[in-house]
């Protein structure tokens, strides 16, 4: 298993994210997140092919509690695998539960978003225990059914692509139009093909038929969430082309008398870039029992 790590000194022109680098091993991986402020803690887990830069303007808003988002294993300034065959569902939830119980998190407020949300989730359906909260934004929970034509097209796109455009497939997946800055934000962490095999690989991860890794997790969460009994915030936004009109499933999945529903207008998947102070505004009434709306 080969593996290159980041250059952190080329992340030094992204003033808008001035936090402290730390590091968490896993099986020899440096992982990389953010730890910023005291008080409750919130988790809050990127997706495909973002990284924790996608919460820069939560914290600010949210200082009053400690604030923690990890880089997935391939992503942002964590270590990248240069093998797209090294990369497994496996991988990113047990190296998400090493993460979670190193740090020995506990009354965990878990915000998640894309592939943050098929892995935080599933290690929610395991250790219901260590949260408080749930924040679902823009995500799903697959079972292992036949995908779309348009999800099988961005698979094979994805994994045979010689060089995939990431910061392209960030703008695509925005309603507004970003910046150059915020743009090179997202290429930034991978430099070359060989850093972006997570990337490339990362929606063939997800399950297409009831054998495939992670079905059990994924079940298992559906089943633990249908009969959550702690507070839950849905906030999807109304013009995400990737996975647009799946706030229904949760609506229809977590008991109403536990669940606050909020849709973000003119947003698109990438919902926290677009909207990311209003966002944790919402994050904040709801962690302080107001009311949200």
């Amino acid at each position: 298993m080969k593996l290159q790590s980041a250059d952190l000194s080329s992340f030094s022109k992204l003033t808008e994210y001035p936090f402290t680098p730390r590091f968490k091993e896993y099986n020899g991986i440096k992982m990389h997140y953010i730890d910023e402020g005291e008080g409750e803690t919130i988790l809050a887990l990127h997706g495909e092919p973002s990284w924790s830069y996608l919460y820069r303007n939560f914290i600010p808003v949210l200082s009053g509690y400690r604030f923690i988002a990890p880089d997935l294993i391939g992503f942002g300034k964590s270590d990248k695998l240069i093998s797209k065959k090294d990369y497994s569902f496996e991988l990113h939830y047990e190296s998400l539960k090493h993460f979670i119980s190193s740090l020995e998190l506990e009354d965990i407020t878990l915000i998640v978003q894309d592939w943050g949300g098929l892995l935080g989730l599933s290690v929610l359906g395991e250790f219901p225990e260590k949260f408080k909260r749930v924040v679902i934004m823009n995500t799903f929970l697959p079972k292992g059914k036949k995908l779309t034509l348009f999800f099988r097209l961005w698979q094979l796109y994805a994994k045979y692509h010689p060089s995939l455009p990431i910061h392209e497939i960030i703008q695509k997946g925005t309603f507004s139009k970003l910046d150059k800055a915020t743009l090179e934000a997202y290429r930034l962490p991978f430099p070359n093909k060989a850093s972006k095999a997570g990337a490339s690989i990362f929606p063939s991860l997800v399950p297409s038929k009831p054998t495939d890794d992670g079905v059990f997790e994924m079940t298992r969460a559906r089943e633990v969430l249908s009969k959550w009994n702690k507070p839950a915030l849905v906030m999807f936004s109304d013009k995400d082309q990737v996975l647009g009109g799946m706030e229904k499933f949760f609506y229809k999945l977590i008991p109403d008398e536990v669940q606050t529903r909020v849709m973000i207008h003119n947003a698109g998947h990438f919902l926290q870039e677009e909207k990311g102070e209003e966002l944790a505004k919402y994050i904040k009434a709801f962690m302080e029992g107001e009311t949200v709306l």
